[in-house]
């Protein structure tokens, strides 16, 4: 498994309010936005995300895009660390899968 993209996702409660503090901070409007539940920014080759109502936890975490999400979990759960159960969104099918010092990373793979 290799990652195909990397973002932090960053828990935020009134995401309009949020946008509006980014777009400010970056000096650049979010590329894309999903209501309340979703907003990013793709800046100097990264991206930022926002995560409202649609979220894997209230902690920040990295996103990672995988090609195959049942393959990217494999040497996950053999290594022992905890894997959640598949979260279909719109856009995506995502698994947290818990780290070390209680932080996360969420597997997605995109919808085709």
């Amino acid at each position: 498994m290799s990652a195909q993209g990397l973002s932090a996702a960053f828990p935020v409660a009134d995401m309009a309010a949020a946008v509006r503090f980014m777009t400010a901070v970056l000096g650049a409007e979010p590329t894309f936005v999903d209501g309340e539940r979703w907003a990013q920014f793709d800046v100097a080759g990264g991206r930022l995300a926002l995560a409202g109502t649609d979220r894997e936890g209230d902690a920040a975490s990295v996103m990672v895009k995988v090609a195959d999400l049942e393959a990217a979990l494999a040497p996950l759960r053999e290594g022992g660390f905890t894997v959640g159960e598949p979260v279909e969104g719109p856009h995506e099918v995502r698994v947290r899968v818990s780290g070390p010092d209680g932080w996360a990373a969420v597997l997605y793979q995109p919808r085709r």
